[in-house]
């Protein structure tokens, strides 16, 4: 099966001095952005030769991501790998023994399809595995 980096996710507390700071880094303006309701997060996107950032701030406290930066901080959040067929990854990386955080795959930004693998299966690194819907 086929597999790119897709993004790095970057996880930020103030997404418009995040923007900033990389558009400055980058010389280049911010791709986009996006709120991805059922993640509770805000999400600008900037695109380079190859994987892209994706710069990822919590709508909320309680969300996942807010959780994360209280215990961890700013910083990589997680690798998404893009990938031809979600669903038999899916089910090749349970076989390969892979702790899945979502078993099934769900909507995430840019309406790809998305599924995580827990980090505790994956030397401390958050995966992403998505999908482009058709």
């Amino acid at each position: 099966m086929e597999k790119k980096l897709a993004h790095v996710g970057i996880a930020v507390r103030n997404l418009d001095a995040a923007s900033e700071l990389f558009s400055k880094l980058l010389k280049s303006p911010e791709a986009g952005r996006e709120t991805v309701l059922d993640q509770n997060v805000k999400i600008a996107f900037f695109h380079t030769e190859g994987a892209s950032i994706e710069l990822t701030a919590p709508t909320t406290a309680e969300s996942p991501l807010g959780k994360f930066l209280e215990k961890r901080g700013e910083g990589v959040h997680h690798l998404s790998f893009e990938v031809d067929d979600i669903r038999a990854e899916l089910k090749r990386l349970k076989g390969e023994g892979f702790q899945l955080i979502d078993e099934e795959p769900r909507i995430g930004a840019g309406g790809y399809w998305i599924a995580f693998l827990h980090p505790k299966s994956t030397n401390g690194v958050l995966i992403e595995i998505s999908q482009k819907r058709k």
